[in-house]
Order: C-alpha cells, then sequence, then structure tokens
C-alpha cells in the first residue's frame, strides 16, 4: 500500500516583502522612541515634583497655614474634622512623594551585561519601567493635589470653624444668681459676660462659686 505526500491544514506562514527604505525609516524611529521613552517620563515627572514642591512652598510662605494654634479649640466635631484631615493630608502627601520619587528616579536594580539578546531585552525593559513609571507619577500627581486640596479645607476650618465654648461660672449671691463667662477681677468685683453684655457681682457678696458648662436659668434664690 502506497502512501502520497502528507498534507497539513492550517494557516501557512510565507515570508513578507522585502524591507524598503521607508520600512528601516519606521523601524529606526520605533527603536529610538523606545529609547527616549522612559527618559522623557522620568523628566516628566520630575518636573511633576518640583512644580508642586513649589506650589506647597507658595502656600506655606502665604501663610496659608496659620489659623488656629491649637485645633483643641474649636467646637466638637470641628475639631476631630480638622484633625482627620490633616491627618488624611499627611498620609496622602507623603504617599504621593514616594510614588513621585519612583516615577523620577525607579527602583534600585542592576543592569544585565551579558546574555543572548540583551538589546531586545533591555528595550523592552525599558518600555515596561516607563509604563511602571508613568501610572507611579499619574498616581503622585492625584495624591499630591489630594494632599493640598485636604491642606487647604483643614485650615480653612480652623478659620471659620466655631470656638468651643469657655467654661462657665455660677456665682450665688443673696440677692440672687448670675452665671457666665469670667472675665476679670477689678478690685473684689468679679465681671461676667452674660450674653451681649457684662455683669459685675462683688465677691465679698458671693455665698458660691461654682463651675459649670452650660449656665441654668439665672434668677433669684428660693425661699
Amino acid at each position: 500500500m502506497t502512501t502520497g505526500p502528507r498534507t497539513t491544514t492550517g494557516p501557512r506562514i510565507t515570508p513578507g516583502r522585502p524591507a524598503v527604505a521607508a520600512d528601516r525609516a519606521a523601524a529606526r524611529r520605533m527603536r529610538q522612541a523606545l529609547a527616549e521613552e522612559l527618559p522623557r517620563v522620568r523628566e516628566a515627572a520630575l518636573a511633576w515634583r518640583n512644580g508642586l514642591a513649589g506650589l506647597f512652598l507658595g502656600l506655606l510662605g502665604f501663610g496659608l497655614v496659620k489659623g488656629r494654634t491649637d485645633v483643641g479649640e474649636l467646637a466638637a466635631p470641628y475639631d476631630a474634622l480638622v484633625g482627620g484631615m490633616l491627618l488624611l493630608s499627611l498620609v496622602c502627601g507623603a504617599v504621593g512623594a514616594l510614588y513621585l520619587l519612583r516615577a523620577a528616579h525607579g527602583r534600585p536594580a542592576a543592569t544585565a551585561t551579558s546574555g543572548p539578546q540583551v538589546s531586545a531585552a533591555l528595550y523592552a525593559g525599558d518600555h515596561v519601567e516607563a509604563g511602571r513609571a508613568l501610572r507611579a507619577m499619574l498616581r503622585g500627581v492625584v495624591l499630591t493635589l489630594a494632599c493640598g486640596a485636604l491642606l487647604v479645607t483643614g485650615v480653612a476650618l480652623t478659620w471659620y470653624g466655631p470656638d468651643k465654648e469657655e467654661p462657665r461660672l455660677l456665682v450665688r449671691t443673696p440677692a440672687g444668681t448670675e452665671c457666665g463667662e469670667p472675665l476679670r477681677t477689678e478690685r473684689g468685683v468679679l465681671v461676667l459676660r452674660t450674653g451681649a453684655e457684662e455683669t459685675r457681682v462683688p465677691l465679698a457678696d458671693a455665698t458660691a462659686l461654682l463651675p459649670v458648662d452650660t449656665c441654668p436659668g439665672a434668677g433669684p434664690p428660693n425661699g
């Protein structure tokens, strides 16, 4: 029994047309673009890092972060809100700075100098690293801008947030009860802020001085 030549099915690979001058020029341009891709991304990341650093220095220079020196002077819940914003701003700024440093300088790594197809592997590795650096730069920019937004919002709340109410002092005298914010003493007279006016109470007439969080309704003594 004789058999004919074996035939195979499926796609057949055939050589393409010979490269012309335009193909060779396109290949050179592609090779040059791949060689310059990573340095361009590194340069852009470095420029973004320097620009954002200058922006924050400008904010500090114009005194934007000035306001209350103690967040505890704010009324609740603004004190906790401002503290949380400042903490989140610090975290975003630190992580954003790390991403920008990663994009601008890369990770420490050794470069192979021997082995087969070293040049092609280097070009491929640079292309992959350029993509990683670009993603790190975008994340760093977003996080750094978020840091600035949180910082500005927190400072605005320290400027315009309500003050924490000062402790009140309740003074009982034979003539009645007075309650308000203690301001000062003048020659044996205690000056209290009661609403929009000041009340003077002689300390010699006081029968009791009680610190209170809020003032009850003032009135004459019972009995």
